[in-house]
């Protein structure tokens, strides 16, 4: 085996969905035997840490991304990657421009893990002008484009002007967890307010985006006295939420359980898990509640609930922002659900060691 050296370039490594992607990664790299070597424009983070335990770190420290180009350049005249891995928008447009400009020949793959269209869809025109043309020049001058579902390779290639067959589609890594332990199965236990039979979990931050207080009304017209809701997560809309629940009066019936650094036992304790977003890139949740055997209701947002879902084979699929048939869809799974056996063999297909093979394979194709 070539052993080649990775460097994966990203804003930081605070805890979002890209960059535990992009870490989970790198620890299957790593496993084959190449060296990684995370590009931080500021290191900082929740993550910071693992990522410093197992490989290495180098900090551009660079607090505007309008200075990042010559920062980037730099390193790689000095430490000479032979792949640089960029991910998140605008890095994955500077990133193949840097290689240019540097000299340095190594190979480029730039990701996108959300749908930029829809992401700065309302920031004006000049910057729906500026997205379009640094994509049209960035992605073209990348060796490889991935977007983490075909919805967002699509968009990609919709921004960018590009055909759609030069964009890859490769899946995020959805690693298995280890059982919990008892003591963390009980405190999860204690956190629902009522029996097992009609539990419904969502999982994620309280933003905008997932559209919470479309869940919180079909919990209310779904009109079962004995069912409960949680939420796992925190964010800026958590207090609106909270209103809303008391005055849809179920506020009794929902629990706010926080940010949870495994969420792992309530996938468990939970018989139902539900996710309302209006849009995603992926849907990382749904492949960790079906890992747990934990049946999925989900809008049908773009892109990636429907591709995981298989178009509704593993689980309900509603369309965005209808509170009837979601709270429908909730009844109906809690009904008829599918087969914990199903939910887990479908979530292993999206297991890191096969998502970084897919990388290796178009970056270091004899791995």
């Amino acid at each position: 085996m070539n052993t080649r050296k990775i460097s994966i370039l990203l804003p930081d490594l605070r805890g979002g969905g890209a960059e535990r992607v992009n870490l989970d990664l790198a620890h299957e790299f790593a496993k084959a035997g190449h060296e990684v070597d995370f590009v931080l424009r500021q290191a900082r983070g929740e993550l910071i840490e693992e990522a410093q335990s197992a490989h290495s770190v180098s900090d551009l420290a660079v607090p505007r991304v309008r200075k990042l180009l010559p920062k980037l350049v730099k390193y790689l005249r000095t430490q000479k990657p032979d792949v640089l891995i960029a991910a998140m928008w605008p890095l994955s447009v500077i990133a193949p421009l840097a290689q240019r400009l540097s000299g340095h020949r190594c190979e480029v793959l730039v990701s996108e893990h959300g749908i930029l269209s829809k992401q700065y869809g309302d920031w004006g025109l000049l910057h729906r002008l500026f997205l379009r043309s640094s994509t049209g020049l960035g992605y073209r001058i990348a060796g490889h484009r991935v977007g983490v579902s075909a919805g967002v390779a699509a968009d990609m290639a919709a921004l960018s002007g590009m055909r759609r067959r030069a964009f890859e589609v490769i899946y995020n890594p959805v690693p298995a967890r280890p059982d919990p332990d008892p003591s963390a199965l009980d405190q999860a236990e204690r956190l629902w307010p009522g029996p097992s039979g009609a539990r419904i979990l969502t999982v994620g931050t309280l933003k905008a985006v997932k559209n919470h207080p479309l869940l919180l009304r079909a919990f209310a017209q779904f009109n079962r006295p004995d069912a409960q809701l949680m939420f796992v997560g925190d964010g800026v809309g958590r207090e609106d939420l909270i209103s809303l629940a008391r005055d849809l009066g179920v506020g009794a019936q929902v629990v706010f359980a926080g940010f949870q650094s495994d969420p792992t036992p309530f996938y468990i304790t939970a018989d139902l898990f539900v996710l309302s977003s209006d849009r995603e890139g992926f849907g990382n949740v749904i492949v960790e509640a079906m890992a747990c055997g934990t049946p999925v209701v989900s809008t049908d947002c773009p892109s990636g609930p429907g591709e995981i879902l298989e178009g509704g084979q593993y689980g309900r699929l509603t369309p965005v922002g209808d509170v009837k048939s979601l709270a429908i869809g909730m009844k109906e799974s809690l009904a008829v659900p599918v087969p914990k056996d199903a939910l887990k063999q479908r979530a292993g297909y999206f297991s890191p060691e096969r998502a970084a093979q897919k990388y290796l394979d178009l970056i270091s194709p004899e791995s």
